[in-house]
This record gives structure tokens, C-alpha cells and sequence, in this order.
């Protein structure tokens, strides 16, 4: 063994080996494969260790003391070592795959090259065995490693065909790696045949992806590959209607180009990229060229955006709170902070926004100037100044909601004979207005004594 496969055979965890020691001491081989061994070869720490062996299911249960048959009609059982669960995978060659995702049937093979063979990328293809640090690579995917191309298996029209959600994980990894597509790969992508396959993929698998994508350094590397290939017309195609949108002369690329620049300029958080992607899609929609000013204006686009991404966040299958997070962002995204403001204006921008969003809007808010491409070290100052007044009202205790007032419903009803009703929730909130206005009003005496003017002049009824 040379010096770098036992290099790679060190960072090997030993409940690993001892999973492939154990293969061979019953007479069986064990190797570690797909992304576990690309990320060994890249120097990354691997994620996930998966065990590819030509031993079949019902014998690696014997083998071990601890097994869950998690997918045995696939050739997949879980390997139980302290506590930590190892998936341990027959070889395989599959046949078709007339449902896009799943092969139609799966036949146990001997021979690891045939199971590789069946893998998406080269750079999956890889497989090393940690107990002699045998390395098979069949398919150059080390060649590939080392020259940064992500290129399928054999022929990549088939790939494409026998599994839609391929073409995503194509996207995702050239963004992730840091890799380039191969050109046969990428043209095979966006083929009729791959874009119809790539139709049949759950929405639960499209966001995952998308999400994947997000924790790159760069995630518009993957939509950029999903624009060119057609996948994003069949995944986001409002995002489609950004393309080529002119936007006014504060902004040097249209709409498209200026969202690709936010979405790296934000920082590394998925669902905070996922608010970046969407918070202008309500741009093409509320785009108008002014006689005043011959330049275009977006009124609204900020509203009409956040009905966008709630449509496009609910049919992706995104989670309740991920896409109130991601509707809220896109819907108070515009900024428009100016040193004018008064203490009290910060407060209500506080209340419209909710305190809990505002870290999030002034990180989307610098990506935002960050991605006009123009020299905009004003407008981040802007943002900035907004933060720390706004920071500094809430550490000294500004009552931004019901909650911080000095009084409460229970009080309306005792001090002003009120009954339960949807009286005592609207004296509430305005008297969150007269403290947001005056912070010194928030004692209980003062409170309760505009409680009863503003009770004096609701009309009865």
C-alpha cells in the first residue's frame, strides 16, 4: 500500500473497518463507495459511510449481532456498531427504470466494477477497500476528481433517463465541488428525454436538492445549470420571467443576474438562499416604464413577491415555518432606512417586521445592495445603521407588541368592566401604538388611564 491510500485508510472510522474485516474474515469483500470515498480522495471530512459487498443480505445478518433489514428486497441492511448505524449494500446491476426513480427490479452481482457501473457520476464511482487499501476506479472518476469535471457514467443519456433526480444532483455537485460539467453530461441534461424523467421526481427531492445547492460557496454555479438545462421551467418557472427583466439604473444586470448575485452574496444559511432566490420574483410583475422618469419602477414587487414564493415554497413542500421565513423575508425585504428616521419610526419598522425576521432582513438587505453590482458601500452603510439603532431600542426594552406593555387584557377587564371580546385585543394594539410613539407611556397608571379615553371613543357596538 502507498503512502496516500494509508493516508486515506486513517480516516477510515474503525467501526468501518471492522465492518469490512469482519466481510472478510467469512469469506466475503467489503468496500467503501460513493460519496464517502470522493470526499476521502478531495481531503473532506466524509458525511456518510456506505458499504458496498458481494455478500448477500441474509448473510450479513448473520454476520453481525446487530442488523435492521432496512431495504432487503434492494440488498440493504443497517449495521448496528455503538449506537452508530452503517449501511451495508449488496452489489448490484439493475435493469430499467420505468418510473424515473427506482430500478424495476435488482439483481445481486459478484462484481464490483458492474456495480459501479450502475453509479451516476465518475466521481462516484470509486471504490476502496480499507482493509488491503485496494482502490478500483473503473471509470476515471480520480481523473476527474483532479481535473474538477462532474461526468456521468457511461452513457449519460441513460443515466439521465433512469433516475430524473440525477440531473439535479449534476447541478448540485458542480456548485458544491467547485466542479465543471462535462459537456456531453450537461447536454444530456437538458435533452427531452432527461427533462421528461426529471418531471416524474417528487417535490420533496427538488427541494432537497435546492437546499443541498444552498450550502455552496457559490449556489448560483446550480441554478444557473438548471436555467441552461431546463430543469428550473419544470421546477420554479416564475423564476424564468427574471430572465432578461430589465431593471432601473441603480442595478447593472437584470433581474436574473442581479437575484444570482444576492444568492451568493448571502450568507451560507439554505433557508436564508432560498429567501435570496425568491425576493425579487415579483419584479416581472410590477415592472413599469415612468414617463417622469423613462425609468423602470417595481411598486408593490416586495407584496407581490411574497404571494409568488408562497405558491412556489407550498408546492415544493417546503415546511410550514421554513416558508413563513421565507414569505416574511421576501415581503419586507425592501429596506428603505434614512437617517431621518426617529427613534419611533425604528420602532414601528420593528413591529411591521417582527423582531425575531430582523437579523435575517439585514442580512438579505446587505446580499441585496451586494448583488445591484454597483458601488454600494452607502447603501450597506445604510443597512448597517439601521441594525445597530435598532439593536440598541431593543436592549432597552422598547414594547414592540402586546406582550411588553405594563398592563394586560386581564386589567382591561378588571380596571374598565370590559367582557372578554374583541374590544380588549383592539384597545391592546393601540396602545402598543401611543408606547411605540412614546415609550415612556408604559406604565400601568398611564396605560389604564388611555385605555379608558380610547374606550370613551369607540362607538358602541
Amino acid at each position: 500500500m502507498n503512502a496516500d491510500l494509508a493516508h486515506l485508510i486513517d480516516r477510515v472510522p474503525e467501526d468501518v473497518l471492522a465492518i469490512c474485516r469482519r466481510l472478510r474474515e467469512k469469506g466475503k469483500r467489503g468496500w467503501i463507495v460513493g460519496g464517502c470515498v470522493r470526499d476521502l480522495l478531495r481531503g473532506e471530512e466524509a458525511k456518510d459511510w456506505d458499504v458496498a459487498t458481494d455478500a448477500r443480505p441474509e448473510e450479513v445478518m448473520r454476520f453481525f449481532r446487530k442488523v435492521i433489514p432496512t431495504g432487503v428486497q434492494h440488498g440493504t441492511v443497517t449495521v448496528i456498531l455503538r449506537g452508530v448505524h452503517y449501511e451495508v449494500t449488496t452489489l448490484r446491476g439493475e435493469g430499467a427504470y420505468s418510473d424515473g426513480r427506482r430500478p424495476d427490479k435488482v439483481e445481486f452481482v459478484d462484481d464490483i466494477t458492474a456495480d459501479l457501473a450502475r453509479r451516476d457520476f465518475t466521481i462516484n464511482a470509486i471504490a476502496l477497500d480499507p482493509v488491503d487499501g485496494h482502490v478500483i476506479d473503473p471509470f476515471g472518476g480520480q481523473k476527474d476528481l483532479a481535473a474538477k469535471v462532474v461526468r456521468a457514467v457511461g452513457d449519460p443519456d441513460e443515466r439521465f433517463a433512469e433516475d430524473g433526480l440525477r440531473v439535479m444532483r449534476a447541478a448540485r455537485f458542480a456548485a458544491t465541488l467547485e466542479h465543471v460539467l462535462d459537456d456531453a453530461t450537461e447536454r444530456a441534461m437538458g435533452t427531452a428525454r432527461s427533462v421528461d424523467t426529471f418531471r416524474r421526481v417528487s417535490a420533496e427531492r427538488v427541494r432537497d436538492e435546492w437546499l443541498k445547492a444552498m450550502r455552496a460557496r457559490k449556489p448560483s454555479v446550480a441554478f444557473e445549470i438548471m436555467r441552461r438545462t431546463g430543469l428550473l421551467a419544470v421546477s420554479c418557472p416564475e423564476l424564468l420571467a427574471t430572465v432578461g427583466c430589465e431593471q432601473n439604473k441603480w442595478h447593472a444586470y437584470d433581474v436574473w443576474g442581479h437575484t444570482m448575485g444576492v444568492l451568493d452574496a448571502m450568507r451560507p444559511d439554505p433557508v436564508l438562499r432560498v429567501a435570496a432566490l425568491l425576493h425579487d420574483v415579483g419584479k416581472p410583475k410590477t415592472r413599469v416604464l415612468s414617463d417622469k422618469t423613462s425609468d423602470y419602477t417595481f411598486y408593490d414587487h416586495e407584496r407581490v413577491g411574497a404571494g409568488i414564493a408562497e405558491k412556489i415554497l407550498t408546492r415544493l413542500r417546503f415546511s410550514n415555518e421554513e416558508r413563513a421565513r421565507v414569505v416574511g423575508l421576501v415581503r419586507h425585504h425592501l429596506i428603505c432606512y434614512s437617517d431621518d428616521w426617529t427613534d419611533a419610526a425604528v420602532r414601528r419598522w420593528l413591529r411591521r417586521v417582527g423582531v425575531p425576521l430582523a437579523p435575517d432582513l439585514y442580512a438579505l438587505g446587505v446580499a441585496d445592495v451586494l448583488g445591484k453590482g454597483r458601488d454600494v458601500t452607502a447603501e450597506i452603510e445604510a443597512v448597517r445603521r439601521l441594525e445597530e439603532r435598532a439593536s440598541a431600542l431593543i436592549a432597552a426594552g422598547a414594547a414592540l407588541s402586546t406582550r411588553d406593555l405594563a398592563i394586560d387584557g386581564g386589567d382591561l377587564m378588571r380596571e374598565l368592566a370590559l367582557p372578554q371580546g374583541r374590544l380588549v385585543g383592539e384597545v391592546l394594539e393601540k396602545l402598543v401604538e401611543v408606547v411605540t410613539d412614546d415609550p415612556t407611556a408604559n406604565e400601568r397608571s398611564r396605560l389604564l388611564d388611555e385605555a379608558r379615553r380610547l374606550v370613551a371613543e369607540t362607538p358602541a357596538g
